[in-house]
């Protein structure tokens, strides 16, 4: 009894110690929390913020003209037992992500080796090419008129003029082109950000590394990438995993501009397509926002399996 009473005020001096340090850190870098400032209220307001809500208004009925109803599960109910469209465009979603997510993080990291290994000029002309996709607003309209599906369509004007194809095929209408194209285009124009930090990440690896390897018995240039390469660019592909997660999930706005929404026979219809039909189109925002929160979580607990699988490279 003695000790638990005389250890008290020990903790309390402790905690008080704590505080005055914490007061005296924050002092020397007032400087530095200023400069973070607008970015930090920026995020919490227009990212944090709206998530927060998201996550409480799912179990709500909110039709954006009412205040919100809570109605508990309801939502979540009828997402898993009565809504078959949702279901739909769940295994539609997982399909893509299964294909999107490592291959383009795949791509993303074999493009950035390779290019890695060129002249500096030469590669400063590929990464350009590389990552143009990412920033040109005119990608997707390309793509469009490569796919359109009249004879002044590029792909069915040359088999039109070849003789391969006697009448143009309509092939953002017909469901068994239209999964291919997505993740074609999707792949594309999702080397962007990805791929830069891997480049940039290649140009920080120690070269003094590679030639003690060749001391220690590395004898290719595989055992180099696993041993070396990728251990030092772990940051890079911790980055990118997240990154690759994320765009596999919320695939969907490429779907709208190619095949409309909804897509013909809702065959490329996703989650995100969901969200924004019952969201944008009928106003169903509790609805919707019970959606995203399933896709928040799928999201989160996809990105934390792939954190642990590449924790164990190089090791």
């Amino acid at each position: 009894m003695k000790t638990a009473i005389a250890k008290a005020p020990n903790i309390k001096s402790e905690k008080k110690q704590d505080r005055k340090l914490l007061r005296r850190e924050f002092r020397l870098n007032m400087d530095c929390y200023l400069y973070i400032a607008p970015w930090a209220v920026i995020f919490l307001v227009f990212t944090v913020a709206p998530v927060v809500m998201a996550l409480g208004l799912g179990f709500t009925y909110f039709n954006m003209l009412e205040l919100p109803r809570f109605i508990g599960l309801d939502n979540f109910k009828n997402l898993l037992a009565s809504d078959d469209l949702f279901i739909v465009a769940v295994k539609n979603t997982l399909s893509f992500a299964i294909i999107i997510g490592p291959m383009g993080y795949l791509m993303s990291l074999m493009f950035a080796w390779f290019i890695n290994e060129l002249s500096p000029v030469t590669r400063a002309i590929m990464v350009t090419i590389m990552y143009a996709p990412s920033i040109s607003g005119s990608g997707l309209m390309i793509w469009q008129m490569l796919f359109s599906g009249d004879q002044y369509g590029y792909l069915n004007g040359t088999m039109l003029n070849l003789g391969i194809i006697n009448q143009p095929i309509q092939f953002v209408q017909t469901r068994e082109y239209m999964f291919p194209i997505a993740i074609i285009v999707s792949l594309w124009m999702g080397m962007g950000v990805g791929f830069l930090s891997y480049v940039a990440g290649f140009k920080t690896v120690n070269k003094e590394q590679y030639e003690a390897a060749y001391v220690e018995g590395i004898r290719n240039r595989w055992q180099e990438l696993w041993f070396i390469t990728l251990p030092s660019i772990r940051p890079q592909m911790m980055f990118n995993a997240v990154l690759s997660v994320g765009g596999a999930f919320t695939v969907g706005g490429v779907m709208d501009q190619l095949f409309g929404f909804p897509s013909p026979g809702y065959a490329t219809h996703t989650i995100m397509n969901h969200i924004q039909d019952f969201g944008v189109t009928r106003f169903d925002m509790g609805y919707a926002c019970a959606i995203a929160t399933l896709l928040f979580l799928t999201m989160i607990g996809t990105n934390e399996l792939f954190q642990r699988i590449l924790q164990k490279v190089g090791q």
